[in-house]
């Protein structure tokens, strides 16, 4: 009867963890739906600005990323930049009391708030990156709540947060798990599989329940038949890992300070840094008619679909943007302007490749630069894959989206993200302690 007794609080104990960590995940669908409406709206309020006057944003661009620097710096201090630095270091590492600080939800709520002001102001930012964090946030203090002790246990459920969140915000159930595979852990461990796996279900389900079954970029039936047609796989591959390994090691060194005065300028006076970043950010917005504010959905889905022809002028300049919204150091995700600058990059290179369809060299130019850019190419392959609905285009996607990681590594030896994550770890080792954050009361 003793053992009988045991087993069935044991039992109890074990199911209502579970349930616990399924409303988790339910509440991370939740949050990353609502979080791509907030994204939607701000952009939405963006063009009506725009469209009363272009020269507003020359007020309204560097105010808003000063405002994000500045609340960031203050109040939500490890909610800058994309937000997967900051979950793939909670992954290694020892100290709860800096996770709990890196994953609190008071941060998750900043990065959604500061995130829609960034992309209101002009920012060249994403939500994708930011609903990592969030997802792992709420995971976390999932674990908390339940008193977990072991830190597989909690690491298990930080790696499934950072995973629902992918696949919640793009509706890819899939790129979630190989997302969390291959760049949050770097390995498939049996006691995380689980959790993780169930996580991304469930986030997804309760996605597609509040929003529809629907593919970020829609559907595409383009075909790349062996042949000459695959004459585009190496040209994108090539041309887009250069281009995604300068952008990466662009974005390292920047992180790891600005040269001469201009570092010391960033360092010394970061929300006037901002503020001149945003400066920047309006003259290239009112130069290129609008097309880099924000995260480049728009523009991508309007190339993928062929409904229009934009110049190289839109990803070059897509490109520089981004890299100034990021060394702002406002919160906002690199994936969603990376996809827009793929995309720009095909549809550029397909009128110099005649004996293959344009809407197929444009995907070849998106995997191949987002691939270069995060250096995770199943990731990439899937994402792209599952974004666009079309499997016929898999082995050109994969054979491509390696090629850009080969040669975006021998110019970038570094992962961008790795990189990130532990110059953010140097950060915070060195940096004030923010408010601390009020314990969750523990599962009784």
């Amino acid at each position: 009867m003793r053992h009988l007794r045991r087993s069935a609080r044991i039992t109890t104990e074990q199911w209502r963890r579970k349930l616990a960590c399924w409303a988790a995940a339910v509440m991370v669908g939740v949050v990353a739906v609502g979080f791509a409406m907030a994204a939607d709206g701000a952009a939405m309020l963006r063009n009506h600005i725009v469209a009363i006057s272009p020269w507003i944003m020359l007020g309204l661009t560097p105010a808003g990323l000063a405002l994000s620097t500045w609340l960031t710096r203050t109040w939500f201090r490890g909610a800058q930049g994309s937000g997967i630095p900051q979950t793939i270091a909670t992954l290694h590492l020892e100290n709860f009391g800096i996770i709990d600080r890196l994953l609190s939800l008071r941060v998750a709520a900043g990065k959604i708030v500061l995130t829609t002001l960034g992309l209101v102001a002009g920012g060249s930012i994403g939500r994708e990156g930011p609903s990592v964090q969030i997802g792992a946030a709420i995971m976390h203090a999932c674990g908390r709540w339940l008193n977990l002790s072991t830190v597989s246990m909690r690491r298990g459920l930080i790696l499934a947060g950072g995973a629902s969140g992918v696949s919640a915000a793009f509706n890819t159930p899939l790129a979630g798990i190989v997302f969390a595979i291959e760049e949050l852990s770097h390995s498939f461990e049996q006691r995380t599989s689980g959790t993780m796996l169930t996580g991304v279900i469930l986030s997804g389900v309760t996605a597609i329940a509040l929003v529809g079954n629907y593919s970020y970029f829609g559907h595409t039936d383009v075909v790349v038949p062996i042949g000459i047609s695959w004459i585009a796989v190496p040209t994108c591959g090539i041309l887009g890992g250069i281009g995604g390994g300068v952008f990466s090691a662009i974005l390292i060194r920047a992180t790891r300070g600005l040269p001469g005065g201009l570092g010391r300028f960033a360092r010394g006076r970061p929300v006037a840094f901002a503020a001149t970043c945003g400066l920047l950010l309006a003259i290239i917005g009112i130069a290129s008619n609008g097309i880099t504010y924000g995260t480049g959905y728009e523009q991508a889905h309007e190339i993928i679909e062929g409904k229009t022809h934009y110049p190289a002028s839109f990803f070059i300049l897509k490109f520089i943007a981004t890299i100034i919204s990021y060394c702002s150091g406002i919160p906002g995700g690199l994936f969603a302007p990376s996809l827009a600058i793929g995309a720009g990059f095909g549809g550029w290179v397909a009128q110099f490749l005649p004996h293959t369809t344009p809407g197929a060299v444009v995907l070849l130019g998106t995997v191949a630069y987002f691939s270069a850019v995060v250096q995770s190419p199943l990731t990439a392959s899937v994402i792209v894959m599952e974004m666009c609905d079309n499997q016929q285009v898999t082995l050109a996607l994969l054979a491509t989206s390696f090629l850009a990681y080969g040669v975006s590594r021998m110019i970038c030896s570094q992962p961008l993200y790795a990189a990130l994550a532990e110059a953010f770890l140097d950060g915070m080792a060195t940096a004030p302690k923010p408010p601390a954050t009020p314990p969750l009361p523990a599962a009784r």
